[in-house]
């Protein structure tokens, strides 16, 4: 009798433990975005989504606009695992694997939809190569995208070609690509922190920078630059990374479901960027900016040859994969 009553009782036992809830898994989300760009309202949507689509077993907690430090801090978290998740430019990833920041290359994406396609971790071939590269060399590994738009060139004086960039300090991103591609312009580059540009840019430390046009009327820099120059030479697509021990904690089923999460916020993060981009013409046009296009005499081709010119200098390695990403449909 007492060992039935024993039996018993570990059998409701093991049926009340089954029944438990799983505990919730929780992830720290970093980001350098701030309010009122497309990347601060994808990780926003997509922390939403997540938990939505896992049922509560898996929660995200983000963390915008530089709070658990700038781009190197971040990578670094992820990789410890301090912080589980975060996104940025793909070249931010270059200090585990050099070859990554072949997807921020200017001029090798015909629009936004290929940029999309090329990124694509579940398809592309070059992104797949290096992302087991990624893996293995960091522990940190990319599970999405996001699309921000084109990237164009402010400043406070007008721009139609490189010749007018000679020599003057405009900001890099604090990477070698960004570097390499702003010598290309014809300036000097200056690194420059994103959290740190409006000061930069107001002190004349950097006359100048890129970005999407998002970045530009989020950060109001009409506040302290006067010209848009509409180059569109880089397609702005951010890396979405994880740190990969805490991805293979995981289940199977819940990883499948933040693909999917992901996968559904990167096309529409496509869809903002088209709509929003003329709206913010208009916008920046009535906060006093000046937008200098192609019919009013901005030479592009002036800047493909140069930026490409400098890139095949700095990066010969990136031939191969730049030939993988253009062959993308």
């Amino acid at each position: 009798m007492f060992l039935w009553k024993t039996g018993k009782i570990v059998a409701l036992a093991a049926a009340a433990m089954t029944a438990l809830p799983v505990a919730a898994q929780d992830l720290r989300y970093a980001h350098v975005g701030a309010e009122g760009d497309i990347q601060t309202r994808y990780a926003a949507e997509a922390a939403a989504g997540i938990q939505e689509a896992t049922g509560g077993e898996v929660t995200v907690q983000v963390f915008p606009a530089s709070q658990l430090g700038g781009v190197s801090e971040m990578v670094d978290g992820v990789r410890m695992g301090s912080i589980q998740m975060g996104h940025h430019d793909f070249a931010s990833l270059a200090q585990i694997v050099p070859d990554v920041s072949v997807f921020n290359a200017p001029f090798i994406y015909r629009d936004g939809a290929h940029a999309l396609a090329a990124t694509d971790p579940e398809t592309s071939p070059a992104l797949q190569e290096i992302n087991a590269r990624l893996v293995e060399e960091g522990g940190v590994r990319i599970i999405g995208r996001i699309y921000r738009g084109a990237r164009h060139i402010s400043s406070n004086f007008e721009i139609k070609s490189p010749d007018d960039m000679a020599g003057k300090p405009f900001r890099a991103v604090p990477l070698d690509l960004w570097v390499s591609m702003v010598k290309g312009f014809g300036a000097t580059p200056t690194p420059v922190e994103v959290a740190e540009l409006p000061t930069a840019l107001m002190t004349g430390l950097v006359v100048g920078q890129e970005n999407p046009l998002t970045m530009i009327t989020s950060n109001k820099l009409y506040e302290v630059q006067s010209h848009v120059a509409m180059t569109g030479h880089m397609q702005s697509v951010l890396a979405v990374f994880i740190n990969e021990s805490v991805w293979q904690e995981l289940s199977e089923e819940n990883r499948a479901k933040i693909s999917e999460v992901l996968d559904r916020k990167a096309e529409e993060s496509l869809a903002w960027a088209e709509e929003s981009e003329g709206a913010l013409v208009d916008e920046l046009t009535a906060a006093g900016m000046t937008f200098t296009t192609p019919e009013a005499g901005l030479d592009i081709d002036a800047f493909r040859e140069k930026v490409l010119a400098q890139i095949n200098a700095d990066f010969p390695q990136y031939g191969p994969h730049i030939e993988q990403i253009m062959a993308v449909e």
